[in-house]
C-alpha cells in the first residue's frame, strides 16, 4: 500500500505464543524495526513487554484477553517506517585484532584492511537484543560481511569482543560461550547496571564503530563495602541452592532481560502473605530442602511451597524451661504454610520435601537487598540479582509488609509425589508446523523425565526424540517461560523464569501461564506428560 510517496506495510499474520504472548510475522528487518519503534511509542491496551527479533516481533501481555485484542490489533496497524527517535550515535571503538579476522577477511574476500573499513565505513542499527543484557544485534547498510557462525562454539568468548555472524555485527558484554566470528574488542562497557540505561546501545540506536590502535580502559569506582545489618536472618546452610526471588522484573525484554523471579509464583506469594508481607516482597527459594537459617534478633517467618519438615532448634546452653513447662534447648517442629515466630539466637532447618521440590522461605517485612531493574530477583542466566546465599551471609529485613497483622494458616495445594505423572497443558505453536501432527501427538502421549541438566533457565527431558519437517534453522525470535524448544537432536527443552529472551529452535508448543507454578515444583528425574489445553479454540489468533 501506498500513502502519498511512501509505502506503508502490515503485519503479515499473528500467531499465539501460549495464552499471554502473540508472535506478529513481517516481511523483513525494517518492518521489524517499525512495529518495534510504534510499540514503543504507543504501547497497545495490556502490552507487558515487546521482543524483536529478525522477522518477528513478539508482545507480551498481562492477561489472555488482553493477548488476544493485542493480536487483533496488530493486524490493522500501519508500519510506514521506524518512528523518529532522538537516540544519540554511539561509537564504539575497536581494535581490530580478532581471533577470527584473517578467516572473514577470506570468507568476505575483502582482505583484513577491508573488512575493518567495510565495519567502520557504514552505519550499524541495533534490530533487537538477545543472547545476554547489552547484546545488541546490530544490522549494518549493506551486505559486504555477511559470513556465517563457526563450526564449532567457543566455550568463552572475552567480554567486549566486536563480532559477526550472518547479517549482523555484536560486542560481548561479558565472558560466555559464543559462536560468533571475533575481528576485534572494545572497552567500552555495554552493561552497567550503574547507570541509568545499563544497556549502551539499545534497540533502533545507531552505531559507528571507529578503529583505534590502543583501548582505553576506565576501572569502575569500588563499590563501598556494605555494613553488616544490626538483625536479620543469618544463613547456616544454603542447601542444594538457595536464592533471594521476588515476582519478577517485568518490561526489559528489549534490553535482554527476561522477567526471572520465583518459579511457583503461587507459593511464594502464599509464605508472603502469611507473614503480612505484600506479594511482591524478596523471599528465598530454596531447592530440595537443606536450607538453616538462624534469627539475628527475633523473626516473623512462614515457609511455602513443597511439604517439608520444619525444625526450630533453641540457642545451645539454653538453661531455662520453655513458656510451655517443658524442657528447654529440645528441639521442636513448627507446620508448613503457618506464620511462626523464629526467636533470637534460634535456627530453623527445611527438611528434604516430601512431594515437590522447590519450598519459599518468608521473613516479615521481607528481604532487604538492593533492587535491580525494579527487582531484587536472582537471575541466573544473566547474573542480575543477588548472589546465590552462602554461609554466613546475614540477610537484612526491610520493610516490604502490607499488614499490621500475619495470616492465618493456609491449605496447600498437592504437589509432585514421588513416582507421580505431572500433567501440563499447552498452546501448541508458534512453530508447531516445523512439525508432523504425528510428532505433536507423540510429545503429548509420552512421558519425559526431568533431567539433572534442568536447572531454573529451563528443564531438560529424556524421552523419545522428535523429528522436524523442514530442514534449516529458524530465525531468532522472541521466546517466553513455558515455551517447549525442539533443538536438533529432538529432546524438548521447557524454558523457565531465567530463559534467553530469543531462540532460535523451533516452539511445539507453550505450557499455559496457569500450569507454570506446577512445572516449577517436578523435581529432577520427576515426569512430565503435556495435554493440548482443553480450553483451546481456534490454533492461530489469526493468518
Amino acid at each position: 500500500m501506498e500513502t502519498g510517496m511512501q509505502t506503508v506495510h502490515k503485519v503479515r499474520s499473528v500467531r499465539p505464543v501460549g495464552t499471554r504472548a502473540v508472535l506478529a510475522e513481517l516481511d523483513g528487518m525494517q518492518d521489524v524495526l517499525a512495529l518495534q519503534s510504534l510499540l514503543a511509542a504507543s504501547p497497545l491496551p495490556g502490552q507487558l513487554d515487546v521482543l524483536a527479533a529478525a522477522e518477528t516481533v513478539m508482545v507480551v501481555a498481562e492477561s489472555a484477553a488482553a493477548a488476544r485484542a493485542i493480536g487483533s490489533r496488530l493486524l490493522e496497524l500501519e508500519l510506514a517506517g521506524p518512528v523518529e527517535t532522538d537516540s544519540a550515535l554511539v561509537v564504539i571503538d575497536t581494535v581490530y585484532d580478532g581471533e577470527d579476522l584473517a578467516e572473514v577477511a577470506g570468507l568476505t574476500g575483502l582482505g583484513v584492511d577491508g573488512v575493518i573499513a567495510a565495519h567502520t565505513g557504514q552505519l550499524w542499527t541495533v534490530a533487537f537484543a538477545g543472547f545476554a543484557p547489552g547484546f545488541g544485534y546490530m544490522v549494518g547498510e549493506n551486505q559486504l560481511l555477511e559470513v556465517p557462525r563457526r563450526s564449532t562454539p567457543r566455550t568463552a568468548v572475552p567480554a567486549g569482543s566486536v563480532a559477526l555472524a550472518g547479517n549482523y555485527s555484536a560486542v560481548y558484554p561479558r565472558r560466555s560461550p559464543g559462536g560468533w566470528q571475533l575481528i576485534g574488542r572494545t572497552a567500552a562497557r555495554m552493561w552497567d547496571l550503574d547507570r541509568p540505561q545499563p544497556a549502551l546501545v539499545r534497540p533502533g540506536d545507531r552505531v559507528q564503530y571507529r578503529a583505534v590502535r590502543e583501548l582505553v580502559e576506565v576501572a569502575p569506582a569500588p563499590a563501598p563495602a556494605a555494613a553488616e545489618p544490626a538483625t536479620g536472618i543469618r544463613i547456616l546452610n544454603p542447601g542444594a541452592l538457595s536464592l533471594i526471588q521476588d515476582l519478577g522484573r517485568r518490561g526489559h525484554g528489549g534490553l535482554g532481560v527476561s522477567a526471572a523471579g520465583a518459579l511457583d509464583r503461587a507459593s511464594i506469594r502464599r509464605a508472603n502473605r502469611l507473614v503480612g508481607n505484600k506479594a511482591s516482597a524478596a523471599a528465598i527459594e530454596t531447592v530440595n530442602g537443606g536450607l538453616t537459617i538462624q534469627a539475628v534478633g527475633d523473626q516473623v517467618i512462614a515457609v511455602a511451597g513443597a511439604p517439608s519438615s520444619l525444625t526450630i532448634t533453641p540457642p545451645s546452653g539454653l538453661a531455662e524451661n520453655d513458656d510451655d513447662g517443658g524442657p528447654a534447648g529440645q528441639p521442636r517442629t513448627v507446620p508448613m504454610a503457618a506464620p511462626f515466630a523464629l526467636l533470637d539466637g534460634e535456627t530453623l532447618t527445611v527438611g528434604a520435601p516430601e512431594a515437590g521440590f522447590r519450598s519459599y522461605l518468608a521473613v516479615r517485612g521481607g528481604a532487604d537487598l538492593p533492587a535491580v531493574l525494579g527487582s531484587r530477583s536472582t537471575d541466573t542466566l544473566s547474573g542480575i540479582g543477588p548472589a546465590p546465599l552462602a554461609a554466613g551471609q546475614l540477610l537484612a529485613v526491610g520493610q516490604d509488609t502490607e499488614s499490621t497483622a500475619v495470616g492465618s494458616p493456609e491449605l496447600q495445594p498437592d504437589f509432585p509425589e514421588p513416582g507421580s505423572v505431572t500433567v501440563l497443558d499447552i498452546v501448541p505453536g508458534p512453530r508447531d508446523d516445523w512439525f508432523d501432527l504425528s510428532e505433536l501427538e507423540s510429545l503429548c502421549s509420552q512421558e519425559w523425565e526431568v533431567t539433572p541438566q534442568s536447572n531454573r533457565v529451563g528443564m531438560r527431558l529424556a524421552g523419545e526424540p522428535l523429528q522436524r519437517s523442514r530442514d534449516g534453522e529458524l530465525p531468532s525470535e522472541g521466546t517466553m517461560a513455558g515455551a517447549i524448544q525442539i533443538p536438533p537432536a529432538g529432546l524438548p527443552v521447557l524454558f523457565l523464569a531465567d530463559h534467553p529472551i530469543t531462540g532460535g529452535y523451533p516452539v511445539i508448543g507453550v505450557v499455559i501461564d496457569e500450569h507454570l507454578d506446577r512445572a516449577a515444583q517436578v523435581p529432577i528425574g520427576g515426569s512430565i506428560r503435556f495435554r493440548v489445553s482443553p480450553a483451546l479454540g481456534t490454533k492461530e489468533v489469526s493468518k
